[in-house]
């Protein structure tokens, strides 16, 4: 799991759950110590002695109380919050391929994955271009509908024993995916974070398993 530069300057990396007690206290060590922790619902901010930061976005269901400022490092709250097991729907999409899974603990239990041919565009000018593009719309909806069958098939049974659903992909075929009627109340639900995946195969849905568990900390530097 790579990290990436954030705009406006710093980065993000991802930690997985076992081992953020440990990064955060060798990101103490790399800056002189902790001055403090702030410790709210929705995100975690940690400010080491020499002014730099490391923030989380707490994932999933909101960080347990008691909430505030504390001294020094103090994210056992947190660190416990994204150890805690959890059965995870996995919705990868993207035009022309789609792969839909349910993972525990960073492993996929059930997995759908399926493609679908779909040219790309036509520069072509004229009636051959416009016979060319009703051929590319249908072969992008049929794509579509296969997702979002599989979707249906492999996650609403189980909706009520899902602890999150994680989307990754193409955020334009996300959303057409969104759209679906029977679909819409399980993918409104999902998790603010989409994940930036190649086009879904298996391999990638092992991999989108346990990005959706690691725990993305955004530091800034002074």
């Amino acid at each position: 799991m790579r990290g990436r530069e954030l705009a406006g300057g710093g980065r993000a990396v991802p930690v997985p759950p076992e081992r953020l007690a440990g990064w955060f206290e060798r990101f103490g060590t790399r800056h002189g110590g902790i001055a403090r922790t702030e410790l709210a619902a929705r995100r975690v901010v940690v400010t080491a002695t020499d002014g730099a930061t490391a923030v989380v976005e707490v994932p999933f269901e909101e960080l347990p109380g008691p909430h505030g400022e504390r001294p020094g490092l103090a994210v056992d709250p947190l660190v416990e919050h994204v150890r805690a097991p959890r059965r995870i729907g996995l919705v990868l999409v993207r035009l022309g391929a789609h792969s839909v899974g349910i993972a525990r603990a960073g492993t996929v239990e059930v997995s759908s994955t399926g493609r679908h041919l779909v040219h790309g565009r036509n520069k072509a000018g004229g009636q051959s271009q416009q016979r060319f593009a009703r051929r590319r719309e249908g072969q992008a909806r049929r794509s579509l509908e296969s997702a979002a069958a599989d979707v249906a098939r492999v996650l609403l049974p189980e909706r009520d024993r899902l602890d999150a659903v994680v989307l990754g992909g193409d955020r334009r075929a996300l959303e057409a995916l969104r759209a679906e009627p029977r679909l819409r109340d399980l993918l409104a639900g999902a998790e603010p974070r989409v994940l930036d995946v190649p086009e879904p195969r298996r391999t990638i849905l092992d991999d989108a398993a346990e990005r959706a568990i690691a725990v993305e900390v955004r530091i800034h530097e002074t």
